[in-house]
């Protein structure tokens, strides 16, 4: 079996090809934007932006499996650059799903929280209407919109709040901050779960295997899923969190203050979702993998700060 997966050099490309599952499932080609990798493996070339090389690419390879970890994430830039965001988050994905469909092959596609419009109260289903507040949002279901339109046998997994212990992500600039001052001002009304990288590798080497052992021919094991951790919180409960963990763990020698702001408070050029809890039981349930708490991630990774 033949695995391609696109986006290696991102935080979540990085963390499947250092926790090693993909490669020991059949042949991996990794691909970025340069073709060189920041990690251990075979790379090529494969740019969303430039979508005949995209073609290009999937000829070549002919893979079984595509795996696309790329995206367009910057959600403040899209906001003024949405045809760059549209065509790697939504035209890429018909391109790649038009290829899968015609060679029979699986496409696993990350997404996003940033389809729903934020309003909710209780965790958004995978089935609850759409309706992003921004251009991020708009490219993300653009793709996921190709994807199924393309005929391709798929999973769309939709993650939130995502962050590891490499790359820029939330964590990592709280640590940053904290390190050099005695008090942050953090949002406090916006809930969501944050999700480690690892989480996401893992559910979905356990999608990979219920699929292969399926035969490919079991019909309910593709559509869209929500792959995070388990349970909510907020910004600033999470900052509290990641300062309590890191000192616990030597990573910092005191916490800093964190004061709870207002999102109007701390305006961006992106409207953020109030609210952005994703209901993963759907997920665990059919492909037999319980989604632990946010806290075991966290612990986790800042474990791997410590030792590093």
């Amino acid at each position: 079996m033949k695995l391609l997966l696109l986006g290696a050099n991102g935080q979540l490309g990085q963390t499947f090809l250092t926790e090693g599952g993909l490669a020991r499932r059949g042949d991996l080609i990794a691909a970025t934007r340069t073709g060189e990798l920041n990690a251990p493996g075979r790379g090529v070339v494969g740019n969303l932006e430039d979508l005949t090389a995209l073609a290009s690419l999937l000829d070549a390879e002919r893979p079984d499996i595509v795996v696309n970890a790329a995206a367009y994430t910057a959600v403040d830039k899209a906001e003024s650059d949405e045809g760059t965001a549209s065509r790697v988050n939504g035209e890429a994905l018909g391109v790649i799903g038009r290829w899968a469909a015609s060679h029979g092959a699986l496409v696993i596609h990350f997404s996003t929280d940033y389809v729903f419009p934020g309003t909710a109260t209780a965790p958004y289903a995978p089935t609850a209407a759409t309706g992003p507040q921004g251009a991020y949002g708009r490219s993300k279901l653009a793709g996921e919109e190709a994807l199924r339109a393309s005929g391709a046998r798929h999973m769309i997994f939709r993650t939130a709040w995502v962050y590891s212990a490499v790359g820029n992500n939330f964590l990592r600039t709280m640590l940053r901050l904290g390190a050099d001052r005695d008090e942050l001002r953090v949002v406090a009304d916006q809930r969501g779960t944050p999700t480690t990288t690892r989480l996401i590798v893992a559910g979905t080497l356990a999608a990979i295997d219920r699929y292969v052992s399926s035969g490919g021919n079991d019909p309910g094991l593709l559509g869209t899923f929500h792959l995070t951790a388990s349970g909510e919180t907020t910004w600033h409960g999470f900052a509290e969190a990641i300062f309590a963990e890191a000192v616990a763990s030597g990573v910092l020698a005191r916490a800093p203050n964190v004061q709870p702001i207002a999102t109007a408070e701390f305006p961006t050029p992106a409207r953020r979702p109030a609210y952005s809890v994703l209901d993963n039981a759907s997920f665990a349930a059919t492909f037999g993998h319980p989604l632990a708490d946010w806290r075991v991630g966290l612990q986790e990774v800042v474990g791997e700060l410590a030792t590093s």
